[in-house]
């Protein structure tokens, strides 16, 4: 299966993997701002099975979904080092590349990544609350569109981040696939089974983040002895759209530990 992807610029391979449901430009959205400026950094952004213009294929678990991005890596990047950055689910996966390729993976990011707890019910997680908000955002949704379920800053800049940035992958997805691999989502080898992955890490969570919380994130440190671990406050899921200056200063600072 070859994966439906974009590339920008040219130099070290950057893969960047998006969360459960949405596309590719989850990841461009927030990232092509932070490298504007930066050179000697190729970006690749694939679409994972099951979401945006890649196939599902006969796919039914996270392993499945594991082998094809590893498929990927090895047509695209090869043996070459390369930089590695997951949201959320692609966080989840990020991990297991790292194990897999320790060599190979200089540098590992990741943005509200799924945790130690991969079931949603069993996660330790807070209430959703909503703690930055402008007038209009609200009564400018249109009847289908979920913004507000996640959003814990209600702007006009984070509404327009959304609809250019998420919405779009949310609408492609195959939802009759992803119910399929959702029943067994949980990958067969632990992430974390292997050796200590010693490169520069970022985690960087949403203090308020009602999908996946930070708590079960914290607990990886000891795996990840060259990790900066950040929560950020006002931040919840999309904490890439609702807190983009910090999100940018974190990437650029890891990027420069690379």
């Amino acid at each position: 299966m070859t994966l439906h992807h974009v590339i920008h610029g040219e130099g070290t391979p950057v893969l960047a993997l998006h969360g459960w449901t949405p596309d590719h430009r989850l990841m461009t959205g927030c990232l092509e701002p932070v490298f504007k400026g930066l050179t000697g950094y190729r970006r690749i952004y694939p679409d994972l099975p099951a979401m945006g213009q890649s196939p599902a294929g006969d796919i039914d678990s996270s392993d499945g979904i594991l082998a094809a991005v590893e498929a990927f890596i090895d047509e695209q990047i090869g043996a070459e080092p390369f930089l590695l950055i997951g949201e959320s689910y692609g966080g989840y996966l990020a991990r297991a590349i790292a194990r897999s390729r320790p060599a190979q993976v200089t540098g590992l990011a990741m943005i509200c990544p799924i945790g130690t707890v991969v079931e949603n019910a069993d996660r330790r997680v807070p209430e959703h609350v909503v703690l930055r908000s402008e007038p209009g955002v609200r009564e400018s949704l249109g009847p289908d569109e979920d913004f507000t379920d996640l959003a814990v800053v209600e702007t006009a800049a984070a509404l327009a981040a959304y609809r250019r940035d998420i919405a779009p992958g949310l609408a492609a997805a195959d939802t009759v696939a992803l119910e399929r691999i959702l029943k067994k989502r949980e990958l067969s080898i632990d992430p974390e089974s292997g050796p200590p992955y010693e490169r520069p890490t970022l985690i960087v969570c949403g203090r308020q983040d009602a999908v996946v919380g930070f708590e079960d994130q914290y607990v990886l440190l000891p795996h990840y002895p060259r990790a900066t671990f950040a929560v950020l406050d006002v931040a919840g899921h999309n904490l890439q759209i609702e807190q983009p200056e910090l999100f940018d200063a974190l990437i650029r600072e890891w990027l420069s530990r690379v």
